[in-house]
């Protein structure tokens, strides 16, 4: 880490785009985090009818408008998946795996997860349940981990915990050629709930059968943002913000999805300009 960004935005849908090229025309020095498709969830609209000035097109064709638009303001997407954020008091650490970067404002547009958390996976959070692999990696050399993976991200995180652990199972909740290492163990029936005592023993699959694992982890398209942001105030679960997009931690501000609905294209985008503003206005 050898510099200190004035804003980083989290997530690349349609609120961290606006977000970014609102930092890019106040000349503030920014770092975006996303993935390569931008957005997974607009690249499978069908088809958008109520985003002003699109008249009925594809989200993939919305999607690459915007791709264009950032392309030639010169806006880069930095392919990292933040797993912490820790407010330092006038500026932010934001964690990536071994790595860390350093921002005085942050922008959370993470959208929402739609996957329902499993029974236990809550109750077990910090007691063997949790959602970086890689993180948490050294605490189980030589144990058993299971990886639950909603991407295929997980794949990587899989591979890399497999030289530490002594064992490793994954189940894939998506379709696809797996590239995992012969070491790791392919489970193909879905789980339904973790179980233990002080901490978790075990993860019960779907169709009662049972693996003892002393970890488990939940790698989802989005990080659950108090488990991103410590401190960071929910309600109706989603982050809780002012009009001008601040949440209750000075210098953070929400926008998009993850602030509520409703869910739609033209709303995040709107919201995501209010949060740049918003942090520029901040910064001074």
């Amino acid at each position: 880490m050898d510099e200190r960004y004035d804003i980083a935005i989290i997530g690349s849908g349609p609120a961290g785009l606006s977000a970014a090229l609102n930092a890019k025309i106040r000349n503030k020095k920014f770092i975006l985090f996303g993935n390569k498709n931008l957005s997974e969830k607009l690249l499978k609209a069908p088809k958008v009818n109520n985003y002003l000035g699109f008249p009925l097109g594809t989200g993939e064709e919305l999607l690459n408008n915007m791709k264009e638009h950032i392309d030639k303001m010169g806006i880069q997407v930095v392919e990292e998946r933040i797993n912490n954020v820790y407010s330092m008091g006038d500026y932010f650490t934001l964690m990536v795996n071994q790595k860390m970067y350093e921002a005085k404002s942050i922008i959370l547009a993470t959208g929402i997860e739609y996957t329902r958390p499993l029974e236990g996976e809550e109750k077990f959070l910090g007691k063997g349940v949790g959602y970086c692999a890689t993180c948490d990696a050294p605490l189980y050399r030589g144990k058993v981990v299971t990886i639950v993976s909603y991407t295929e991200e997980g794949e990587e995180e899989a591979n890399y915990v497999s030289e530490l652990a002594g064992e490793v199972n994954y189940i894939p909740m998506y379709k696809g050629d797996y590239k995992l290492n012969d070491k790791i163990n392919i489970i193909s029936e879905k789980p339904s709930k973790i179980i233990g005592e002080d901490k978790v023993s075990k993860l019960v699959l779907r169709d009662g059968k049972e693996i003892s694992t002393d970890g488990v982890f939940m790698l989802k398209n989005a990080v659950p943002p108090t488990q991103l942001v410590p401190g960071l105030e929910i309600e109706d679960g989603h982050i809780k913000v002012d009009r001008k997009m601040r949440t209750n931690i000075k210098g953070c501000f929400a926008c998009g999805d993850c602030v509520g609905t409703p869910y739609q294209y033209i709303k995040s985008a709107g919201e995501g300009n209010i949060a740049s503003l918003s942090a520029v206005s901040y910064l001074g």
